[in-house]
């Protein structure tokens, strides 16, 4: 990882007091959007407008039917004199479309400890659950009054980062900061129903299809699912319902590690790893180039299924010892 010179560390404060004084700010998502980078993003942009500033989003991917219940501003034409990124530790995360756009970034507001300090200015926060939890505590220093609509859009990013406050990054902090949206609105109930207790029936087929290629290695430590491309056509499923499925060989009793592997129609296989007892997947994943979260990260690895399963494996039985 180089690490850019450039990249100044801001204080909480200094970061309020560059959003306060910026105008016309362009906010990024980074692509295959989740509800961390959409909520911090829209959370932002619409509290910017509140102060009278003009702002929009950029995702290079459209926003998945699963937050469809979010009331998102519109994107008005101008001139961006500020580039803010949320929840993007890579520049090449915004996409194919948008990375050169990232690099010249003039603020980064991120969680992930794995950030490579590409922007100009950097506030990160690696024990923060979810850039939104971030976001929340901004906005209300910028004097945002958080409506039910900012609400529902920072509660949906920490809800997603946090598995419906079931992992390991909730902490109490979490949870306050949860309760405060829910005073302002946000409509907690319905958040959780959509996100977590709702699928569609491509969805519901296709969970069955990848839970029949699970297999345990490691003496049943580590299990592994594959989500093929065929299974994605047969079932019709768009990539914007794959999101959750890392989590489901985690839930075997027993599994220390849980693997996706998510085949790409570019030679890739997209790799995603749930770990549970201390066990760090952003060390694992480092080593093919990923990064992420202590208990949740991801990589890539070009190859057949049997050299990406081979090559994780390898790096997971090295992390156990």
């Amino acid at each position: 990882m180089v690490e850019a010179p450039s990249t100044l560390d801001l204080t909480f404060k200094q970061t309020v007091d560059f959003l306060c004084q910026a105008e016309d700010l362009l906010i990024m998502a980074h692509a295959a959007p989740d509800g961390d980078t959409i909520g911090s993003a829209y959370g932002l942009c619409l509290g910017l407008r509140q102060l009278g500033k003009r702002a929009r989003v950029l995702c290079a991917d459209p926003l998945p039917t699963r937050f469809a219940f979010l009331k998102l501003p519109e994107a008005p034409d101008f001139e961006p004199k500020e580039i803010v990124c949320v929840d993007i530790a890579d520049p090449k995360l915004a996409g194919k479309a948008n990375a050169s756009l990232a690099w010249k970034s003039t603020l980064c507001i991120d969680h992930h400890g794995s950030n490579i300090r590409y922007a100009q200015r950097l506030y990160l926060e690696p024990e923060a659950s979810s850039t939104c939890e971030i976001m929340v505590n901004i906005l209300e220093r910028m004097g945002v009054s958080l409506t039910s609509d900012i609400a529902d859009c920072l509660y949906t990013g920490m809800a997603t980062d946090t598995g419906c406050f079931r992992f390991g990054n909730t902490q109490a902090s979490t949870h306050r900061t949860a309760a405060k949206l829910m005073e302002c609105g946000a409509h907690a109930a319905k958040i959780n129903k959509d996100l977590f207790d709702t699928i569609g029936r491509t969805r519901f087929v296709l969970e069955q299809l990848v839970g029949q290629t699970m297999q345990f290695y490691l003496g049943g430590r580590v299990a592994v699912i594959q989500v093929a491309h065929d299974m994605c056509v047969k079932t019709g499923t768009s990539d914007s319902e794959l999101e959750g499925f890392a989590s489901m060989p985690g839930r075997i009793e027993g599994v220390l590690v849980g693997v996706t592997l998510r085949e790409k129609v570019d030679g890739f296989y997209k790799i995603s790893l749930r770990t549970n007892e201390g066990i760090d997947a952003s060390a694992i994943c480092a080593k093919f180039d990923g990064g992420g979260h202590k208990a949740a990260a991801g990589c890539k690895i070009k190859g057949s299924l049997e050299h990406a399963r081979k090559l994780i494996l390898e790096a997971i039985e090295e992390a156990l010892g």
